[in-house]
């Protein structure tokens, strides 16, 4: 593949370069004098196509390309429309695309809704390993990915990839400080080894005090975060043959003490909690041109986490109240993961039917097994369990160039799924699922480099069960759940190319939706126990518009934006306890998004940066009618860039703006005698801090 880079500064060509990966055997171009073009080529379909030219809502996150300093996937999400998180944890790992997605997990095993792709390798549910050191771009495929990844792309997929190694011996070093203890550290080194093979490797580590002060034990470091990540990728081959080895280990040590009595910062936990993770992964993928017509795509993938994650659930300390009570709540699990996949690809211009019928054949399998310890105060003996799944899968795909430069796609997925559930408590469960999904996809290039296209899309989730041993037996199973997408798009490069312009109108239709709610239980003892639980729904609809837009207004001043407008609803749907949700909005789907701002270069190296993100407000829960506040939150940046090295002072928050990353509504205080109260955790308050880069 070959990246031309024209009329970039010296410094943000080589960053680009070091950043997103200019591959062993590419060629980089820099011509002073010209405007900036770059060539954002997205690498989750099943052939890498240029961003402008591929049919469908996708955005493209380079995570150093933002005002303020990323370490980690959550701090990147806001700038893609119509897509929200949600933590109950030392990180935002539980995503949701267009409203659709989880918002945690207790006993019950996860069945996401969102797929997480780091370098080939499944990562789904356990996205605390979504580390942002040396990842070239974030692709967040919107709506169904019924046809290329299944059941766990129901509404969307995240895609994170790593750059490729250097053509040429190049080693980058950053360095970053803050507020709240903020101290990061990395570097890469990257090259060739020999003719048609090189390597990249990289290491960084982060770690702050948190935004909680612990008033009981007189500490500010209880919701502290302490992340390491190691990764390596190792290509070779030829022209018949090439191979990708990559290696990683993301370790997470953080401490999770983020609820409080008050609804503030500052917490009365003695026993604050903990969510750590090690996660070990590797991938290898080959590309084998078997004949002249096709390439044989084969990979495999495999990944083992440990996982713990608890917390002190009556966030408080013993003797704080007299009716109060006290208890810990810790889960570990261990999860192993491995993947497989082989396809069948047509080279360009060699498909059927004298090469204007391009295909795709491909056989897909995934065998997972977790296992959970879960140790609480309220169970005599710790309560474990065994979960494992078993996937095949089945896809086929054909596109044809018809009449007029319309382009007709057709793609379908058929998926075996079959899963064996067992715990302590003597339940046991094990379903089996024949989902089926695919895509039709009509597509015409317009004059000025435009697309014009609209698709159908269908998505599919796998059913489950409810772990939880009080819960009642009528609701312990759920059954799968579908999605129908109906998109209409256009993308165009407008202005003498100047503007970039990308445009998506959908409606969702969701077919027995998964709803996650929950329900309460008093104690013996006059305290609550909060039980959240999985079933599902009638049916609902998820509508909107996403649009993006790019623009060099004059030769130093870059705007862009990122809008996202949704509306949700429920249909037919009374939930336990008599409430009737039909047409209520779903949770955690904010009826706006939007990520604005503008880049300035002043010349001789100086450069400014202001962005803005913001939502509009959203239920927590689908079990209750609490809802997070609307918010803007603005980010800046001011540096200086040479050849060799930059620095930039940057701020995250600027206005020390209140918001909520998560929310839940239930009795938790002894001093009201536990009456039903909303509990949010609190988003980063305003941080500044200072990052150093330097290139060899």
């Amino acid at each position: 593949m070959r990246k031309i880079i024209l009329g970039a500064t010296m410094a943000s060509a080589i960053a680009y370069a070091m950043n997103a990966g200019v591959a062993y055997g590419d060629e980089l171009f820099i011509e002073e004098d010209e405007p900036f073009i770059e060539e954002v080529v997205v690498e989750g379909e099943f052939r890498k196509t240029q961003l402008n030219q591929l049919a469908g809502s996708v955005s493209v996150l380079r995570p150093d390309e933002g005002a303020v300093l990323a370490n980690h996937l959550d701090e990147i999400l806001g700038r893609a429309a119509n897509v929200n998180f949600a933590a109950g944890a030392s990180r935002g790992r539980y995503i949701q695309i267009r409203g659709v997605g989880e918002r945690g997990q207790f006993i019950e095993p996860l069945n996401p809704s969102i797929g997480l792709v780091v370098d080939g390798v499944d990562l789904s549910g356990i996205g605390t390993a979504a580390t942002m050191f040396d990842v070239a771009q974030v692709e967040v495929f919107r709506g169904p990915q019924g046809t290329l990844y299944g059941a766990n792309a129901l509404a969307g997929l995240i895609n994170v990839v790593t750059p490729a190694p250097s053509s040429t011996l190049t080693t980058a070093v950053q360095f970053d400080a803050g507020d709240y203890g903020a101290l990061g550290a990395g570097v890469v080194v990257s090259g060739p080894l020999a003719e048609g093979a090189g390597f990249r490797i990289s290491a960084h580590q982060y770690s702050d005090d948190g935004f909680i002060e612990n008033d009981h034990l007189h500490e500010d470091d209880t919701n502290a975060r302490d992340e390491r990540t190691l990764r390596a990728k190792f290509i070779w081959g030829g022209q018949v043959t090439n191979w990708r080895l990559s290696l990683g280990q993301v370790d997470v040590d953080n401490g999770y003490d983020a609820f409080s009595l008050d609804n503030t910062r500052h917490t009365l936990s003695d026993q604050p909690g903990l969510d750590t993770q090690d996660t070990r992964y590797a991938s290898l993928a080959a590309d084998f041109r078997i004949w002249d017509r096709a390439t044989l795509q084969a990979s495999v993938g495999y990944v083992e986490s440990d996982i713990e994650y608890g917390y002190d659930e009556d966030w408080a300390f013993v003797g704080f109240d007299p009716a109060g009570y006290s208890s810990r709540d810790l889960y570990a699990r261990d999860v192993e993961t491995l993947t497989a996949e082989a396809r069948l690809v047509s080279n360009p211009a060699q498909g059927l039917w004298n090469g204007t019928l391009d295909w795709v054949l491909g056989v897909y399998s995934l065998t997972q097994d977790v296992g959970l310890q879960r140790t609480y105060s309220f169970l005599v003996d710790d309560f474990v369990s065994d979960f494992s799944v078993d996937r095949v899968a089945l896809y086929a795909e054909v596109a044809r160039v018809l009449a007029n430069s319309l382009k007709l796609t057709v793609g379908a997925r058929a998926e075996r799924h079959e899963s064996q559930y067992s715990d302590s408590f003597a339940v046991g469960f094990s379903p089996d699922d024949d989902l089926f999904g695919g895509r039709i996809l009509l597509e015409k290039a317009t004059a000025s480099n435009g697309l014009l296209y609209g698709a159908i899309s269908r998505g599919y989730k796998t059913g489950g069960f409810n772990a939880d041993g009080s819960l009642d037996s009528d609701l312990r199973e759920f059954g799968d759940e579908a999605l129908w997408n109906l998109e209409v798009g256009y993308k165009a490069e407008l202005i003498g190319e100047a503007m970039s312009l990308n445009v998506a109108v959908f409606r969702m239709q969701r077919e027995d939706v998964q709803i996650s709610t929950s329900i309460e239980r008093m104690r013996a003892g006059g305290s609550v126990e909060f039980i959240e639980y999985i079933g599902n729904a009638a049916e609902g609809y998820n509508q909107g518009v996403e649009v993006g837009l790019s623009w060099r207004a004059v030769d130093n001043l870059t705007l862009f934006a990122e809008v996202g407008l949704l509306d949700t609803e429920f249909s037919d749907y009374t939930a336990v306890g008599g409430s009737n949700l039909d047409g209520r909005s779903q949770a955690h789907a904010p009826n706006y998004q939007f990520y604005t701002g503008g880049e300035y270069l002043f010349g001789d190296g100086w450069f400014a940066r202001v962005e803005v993100e913001g939502k509009d407000e959203f239920y927590f829960s689908d079990s209750h009618d609490q809802m997070s506040d609307s918010y803007a939150l603005v980010n800046a940046t001011v540096g200086y860039e040479t050849t060799k090295w930059s620095i930039r002072l940057w701020g995250r928050n600027l206005s020390d703006e209140d918001y909520f990353v998560r929310g839940f509504y239930f009795g938790n205080d002894p001093r009201d005698l536990y009456q039903p109260n909303l509990w949010t955790q609190l988003g980063a308050p305003r941080q500044i801090g200072v990052s150093l880069q330097a290139n060899f």
